[in-house]
This record gives structure tokens, C-alpha cells and sequence, in this order.
């Protein structure tokens, strides 16, 4: 890697986690374990865990999501999918992480646990430490409006719009110049509807302008912190 804000992927095997006293939904199709890969186009380590990414998205028990970061977007090729918004997220996690920088590729799970995710059987290793056990927020999603119920501290209720599709893009310049990588479950839209600090809870999302993403509500400890609970938006 040639940035110094950047971790070399050396750091593969890598494991932290983040501790808190709040339980939450144990994982199922309705209480969804959060898997999200922070990657970029022009980083030649990543197509291994978005590969990993890609096996485990037909997953019901599982939400995988894949963020963008712009930190590769001078380095030969700019992602064309790539945000702020995102690799501030990715920041939101290294801090919590008591960490002075970011890398890709990372997957980050609950975020409770992360990994580089190139090894398989690690990720999943990762997947099942990182489970969120029983208890916690309930997420009730009726047209535009989300109810959160239950225990917590303050929290954070984020929208999150994705597209489902997997979306192959023709990369021409970078270390993964000559390649078509594959894209499932990107991250198009975030947006923090709200805090929650217990009892119940309404928030309204805004209207879709894309029929074509999905939706899914998390509710996180903090920015960066636990996720405590999260459910797909129905259909």
C-alpha cells in the first residue's frame, strides 16, 4: 500500500473486537448478523474477500453490505462506487477499534469483530464470535415508518439503501486494471434517522428515489460502535 493513512493487508489474520454489556437479537432471517466489507477497485488485495462476501449473500441469516472507500480513488483508478460518507464509516470503526488507521480489505461483523476476510473459514470463525446473542432492540417496519422498542443505551438508527443486484464493472486502470470485478449488496445511500435511548420509539424514513435498492435498519451503540440490533426493510 502507498498511502500512509492505509494498513497493509499484511495484517491478514488480524482480529479485534469491541465489547459491550447490551445484548441483542441473536442471529436469524429476522435478527441478521451485519457483514460489511470496506474494499476498493484499485485494491488488487480485495477481490478475495468480496468473493467471500459474494458466497455468503444468499445467507438469510446473514446482512451482507459492501462500502466503497475513496482512499484508493488517486492511485490509478477511481471506484465507481466510492463515497465519503463510507470510508468515514470505515473510520467510524478503526477509531472504535482504538486503531490510528484504515486498510482494505476489511470486513467488519456486528461491529463487534473484524478480519481482512481473504481466508474463509476465518471470516467465518469471525461471523460466529461475533454473534449478538439473545435480547435487545425490536425493529418493526411498517411502510415508511420504524418503530424501535426495547432496552439500550444511546444509539443510533441508520437507514442503510443498497443494490441486491450483482453489478460487474469493467476495470481499466489501477492494480486491478484488465479485470471485471463482480458487485453484490452495494452501499448507495446511509442516513441516521434518529437516536434511541429506550421505551419505543418512531422514525420516519425518506421516500426511495430508486426502486431498484433495498433497505435495512441498524441500530448501532454508537458511531462506530455495536450493532444491538438490524432488520431488512420488507418489499
Amino acid at each position: 500500500m502507498k498511502r500512509k493513512s492505509v494498513i497493509s493487508t499484511a495484517l491478514g489474520g488480524m482480529l479485534a473486537l469491541v465489547g459491550t454489556s447490551v445484548p441483542a437479537m441473536a442471529a436469524d432471517p429476522d435478527h441478521p448478523t451485519v457483514v460489511e466489507l470496506f474494499q476498493s477497485q484499485g485494491c488488487s488485495s480485495c477481490p478475495p474477500a468480496n468473493a467471500n462476501l459474494l458466497a455468503l449473500s444468499d445467507r438469510p441469516d446473514l446482512l451482507t453490505l459492501s462500502w466503497e472507500v475513496t482512499y484508493w480513488d488517486d492511485l490509478g483508478w477511481k471506484d465507481t462506487f466510492s463515497a465519503p460518507a463510507f470510508t468515514a464509516r470505515q473510520w467510524d470503526y478503526a477509531h472504535a477499534f482504538h486503531r490510528r488507521e484504515v486498510f482494505t480489505p476489511e470486513i467488519v461483523v456486528n461491529g463487534r469483530a473484524d478480519t481482512v476476510g481473504a481466508d474463509r473459514p476465518e471470516l467465518e470463525r469471525t461471523i460466529v464470535q461475533a454473534d449478538r446473542g439473545e435480547g435487545g432492540p425490536r425493529i418493526v417496519v411498517s411502510g415508511l415508518d420504524v418503530t424501535i422498542s426495547g432496552h439500550a443505551g444511546t444509539a443510533l438508527v441508520v437507514l442503510v439503501r443498497f443494490d441486491p443486484k450483482i453489478i460487474r464493472v469493467p476495470i481499466l486502470r489501477g492494480e486491478n486494471g484488465g479485470r471485471v470485478l463482480p458487485h453484490r449488496n452495494l452501499v448507495r445511500q446511509v442516513t441516521v434517522l434518529g437516536t434511541f435511548s429506550g421505551g419505543s420509539h418512531s422514525y420516519r424514513m425518506p421516500d426511495a428515489r430508486n426502486p431498484d435498492l433495498r433497505s435495512a435498519i441498524l441500530v448501532e451503540a454508537s458511531q462506530g460502535g455495536p450493532i444491538l440490533a438490524a432488520a431488512r426493510v420488507p418489499v
